[in-house]
């Protein structure tokens, strides 16, 4: 019979056990610290109907995402959690509570072109608050604080948030009557740091914008204004009185900055930056991006704002929100090829390997058992190989402690317990190894998934 080359698909992410313990570690921080600050979480399913999904049509989403028919049913896998989240408020409505806030952790599709450090298939982890016809600027606030407090319960120090209203922008635009090409224009700013200001420049006059070099000079002054959060905010409220959206604007982002050490959010990791307007339509208020100060190249990893109808394809109702999402996979590529796991934490299956070395298995069992019920992860090595291999084995595992229960050990009701780590070997009752090995774990449990190396 023909063997079939085993292999995975382009864009496709395939982790070996260590590391998906790591990622799996990433993405319990993601969950407790959004719980932290009373989020639901949220399941929605991978495959929905395709016009549910293609209710916005068009555009590169048609493009790029897996359809297909399952008889007569014509079928998407979702790419993205937000529109999922649209169709789930709209048809539960009535029986969720509002503001309504979840987070969600799941795959995602896409089928464009892989790239390195592209997928087809990835995960993402959203939050995003849901208002029932109107939803308070404060929650635009609170933002940034979960940014915070994630990021720096996974390790990382480095890191800003950056801050900005689409409001104060298209307010801008209205005063020197660009409000036609706003959303041209905004989408060109956004590829600043990509491309550079003169690229920049040469779209906003190209024909299919159709600035004039006075005008994209003014816009690319304005969107330059930088300082301190306060200078920042003290430069902006020269134009105040010019254009009501843009006060309503300045208004935003003043509470938003005003709001953060009450979040505990430190200054050093927030600034209000004019160039950060997000591609995407659909937001109307509060933008944010998220950036590693030591490797700007990267992107965003974290990036989001305030939209002004969730729903809008699927209910009449205005439903309101902000949220960011994080490109889980993606960060999770980056970190590692940038060094930023950390490899030293406790990576291991199982805390303990019991390897037994009579025929009995008796003596083992009743230890695994009693270690397991202690919160010891336990595991038994039933197969009669050599010593040697079973301690290969063991090295494989990278499990911290082994448990050698020779005829010795099995005549004076004991147990004898390695240091895998330090190589240190005692000889202990069998009431008293599962205190031994949980003393050591401590510290191989302590730190987190990621050593930022700006520190």
């Amino acid at each position: 019979m023909a063997k079939v080359q085993p292999r995975t698909l382009s864009g496709f992410m395939e982790l070996l056990p260590s590391r998906q313990i790591q990622f799996d570690r990433m993405a319990a921080i993601l969950r407790d610290s959004f719980s932290l600050y009373g989020f639901f979480p949220l399941d929605t399913p991978l495959i929905e109907a395709s016009d549910v999904l293609l209710a916005k049509g068009g555009g590169e989403t048609e493009k790029q995402i897996y359809r297909f028919m399952k008889g007569d049913s014509d079928l998407a896998l979702r790419f993205d959690l937000t529109v999922p989240l649209a169709k789930y408020v709209a048809l539960h409505y009535a029986e969720l509570a509002f503001p309504f806030r979840r987070f969600q952790i799941g795959k995602v599709y896409r089928g464009e072109r892989a790239q390195r450090g592209r997928f087809r298939e990835f995960y993402q982890a959203d939050i995003d608050i849901i208002g029932d016809g109107k939803l308070d600027v404060s929650n635009d606030a609170e933002i940034p604080a979960i940014i915070y407090r994630t990021f720096t319960a996974l390790g990382l120090r480095r890191f800003q948030i950056r801050v900005n209203n689409r409001k104060i922008l298209n307010g801008f635009y209205a005063m020197h009557d660009l409000t036609r090409q706003s959303t041209a224009i905004m989408r060109t700013v956004d590829k600043l740091e990509k491309i550079g200001e003169k690229s920049v420049r040469d779209l906003l006059t190209a024909p299919e914008i159709g600035l004039t070099e006075q005008q994209a000079g003014e816009i690319l002054r304005f969107i330059d204004i930088k300082g301190s959060n306060e200078e920042v905010l003290a430069s902006l409220e020269q134009y105040r009185g010019r254009n009501p959206m843009f006060d309503e604007g300045l208004d935003e982002l003043t509470m938003v900055a005003r709001h953060l050490a009450a979040f505990g959010v430190p200054q050093d990791h927030f600034a209000l930056d004019l160039t950060i307007a997000r591609g995407l339509d659909y937001y109307t208020g509060t933008v944010y991006e998220t950036t590693m100060l030591d490797h700007p190249e990267i992107g965003s990893i974290c990036s989001g704002g305030r939209f002004d109808n969730l729903a809008e394809y699927y209910t009449d109702r205005q439903l309101p929100g902000v949220g960011i999402s994080i490109g889980l996979t993606r960060l999770f590529f980056v970190l590692e090829d940038q060094g930023y796991l950390n490899d030293q934490l406790n990576t291991a299956p199982a805390d303990a390997l019991i390897l037994p070395m009579t025929e009995d298995m008796g003596p083992a069992i009743s230890l695994a058992t009693a270690l397991r019920t202690a919160g010891v992860r336990t595991q038994i090595y039933g197969e009669p190989k050599k010593f040697k291999q079973k301690m290969t084995y063991a090295d494989k595992l990278a499990v911290p402690y082994v448990i050698i229960l020779g005829e010795d050990e099995v005549r004076d009701n004991a147990a004898s317990v390695k240091n895998m780590r330090t190589g240190e070997q005692v000889k202990l009752t069998m009431d008293q190894v599962a205190a031994h090995i949980q003393k050591g774990l401590a510290p191989l449990n302590e730190g987190t998934p990621i050593l930022d190396k700006g520190e």
